[in-house]
């Protein structure tokens, strides 16, 4: 039991004792210096495949750039061919409108007067038989030429929004005619009145009876305005 614990002193004692480093500082210094170059070379070679990395990736976007490049320079080349192949278009439709409004000028007031004697045909009483039947043009409005159309109008928001313009007097229809009686002078004047976008105010200006062979009849004369909804309208510029 002494020598136990003599040995257990002895080896407290010697833990307490302070540690000598006999190696020379030279020695000391180089191994400091062999884990700061092991340290240095580590973080080169990452460093080293860090920008190898970043050089493949930016390698990979030029590539892709060149590709998209190369394909803008085609779609460029395609437009610019359409370009030449349609360079006429312009022209071609600037000079389809100017015929469209030299049309117009010519044929804007143009009255269908097959499709008016056709309503009219239509439009007759049955009790009634016309015998002269004529279209005298209006008087001129002071300040206007005489037929002249409108000029076209412009395809605008602003000529769109606009409403139309009331319909106007550009002409007279006259008619004398027969009937059995004097109701049927006032059938006939129903008759055009209900033909309200050709005619306005159908009034008749003489209505008396004589005699046809044995049979009394009516004759009367009758004028109505032709209005400027009876114009056809089909040389009137798409736009306009």
């Amino acid at each position: 039991m002494t020598v136990l614990t003599s040995e257990s002193a002895l080896l407290g004692t010697a833990a307490r004792l302070p540690r000598v480093n006999l190696l020379p500082p030279e020695i000391a210094a180089q191994r400091k210096a062999r884990r700061i170059q092991a340290g240095l070379g580590v973080a080169l070679a990452s460093s080293v495949v860090l920008v190898g990395g970043l050089w493949f990736l930016a390698s990979q976007s030029v590539s892709s750039a060149q590709e998209d490049l190369a394909a803008a320079e085609q779609t460029r080349t395609a437009l610019q061919a359409d370009v030449g192949r349609f360079s006429q278009v312009t022209s071609i439709i600037a000079a389809t409108q100017a015929a469209e409004a030299q049309v117009y000028t010519a044929m804007g007031d143009e009255v269908r007067y097959s499709q008016l004697l056709s309503d009219l045909s239509l439009a007759v009483p049955s009790t009634v038989w016309l015998s002269t039947l004529s279209f005298a043009p209006a008087a001129a409005t002071p300040g206007a030429a005489a037929g002249a159309p409108a000029a076209p109008a412009a395809a605008t928001a602003g000529a769109a929004a606009a409403a139309a313009p009331a319909a106007t007097q550009i002409g007279t229809l006259t008619v004398s005619g027969v009937g059995f009686d004097h109701d049927d002078v006032a059938l006939w004047l129903e008759a055009i009145g209900r033909l309200s976008k050709t005619y306005d105010d159908p009034y008749f200006s003489t209505s008396a009876k004589s005699a046809l062979g044995a049979k009394t009849v009516v004759n009367f004369t009758a004028t109505a305005k032709q209005m400027s909804t009876s114009r056809s309208g089909r040389y009137k510029p798409a736009g306009g």
